[in-house]
């Protein structure tokens, strides 16, 4: 069983998953989570706590990365162990995943942080009172 939480941040939404990706189940749960972020500018899924990943799941990260690049959203994968990394690297060769480093994430992170500042920060226009 595939486990999903969605953490918003700016214009970043991380999808952290937790178990088996391997059922058709897990794979819908994963689309509706990743699809409910049409928001963001960039979605990670992160897979560090996912044990295994096989054909329906890897079908479905196929299946999102087109869906993000429709839609101008960039798809980033995290943290997968060995064994996910190793079936990701043996998916079509069309299939690309862009998996992320933790430098990578560290400076998504600070970008949103940054400007969740910058917006807190910004002075708000005074309205006159007649």
């Amino acid at each position: 069983m595939l486990q999903v939480k969605i953490e918003n941040i700016g214009e970043m939404s991380v999808i952290a998953c937790q178990g088996r990706l391997v059922r058709s189940e897990a794979a819908f749960k994963l689309r509706k989570a990743v699809l409910s972020q049409d928001h963001a500018r960039v979605v990670v899924v992160d897979l560090s706590d996912v044990t295994a990943v096989e054909g329906g799941g890897l079908g479905m990260l196929w299946y999102l990365q087109s869906w993000a690049e429709g839609h101008a959203v960039q798809l980033k994968l995290f943290g997968p162990t060995a064994s996910v990394k190793d079936r990701l690297a043996h998916t079509s060769p069309q299939a690309h995943f862009d998996v992320a480093s933790l430098q990578e994430m560290m400076a998504l992170l600070s970008e949103q942080e940054d400007a969740i500042y910058m917006a807190a920060s910004a002075p708000t226009p005074l309205h006159r009172v007649a």
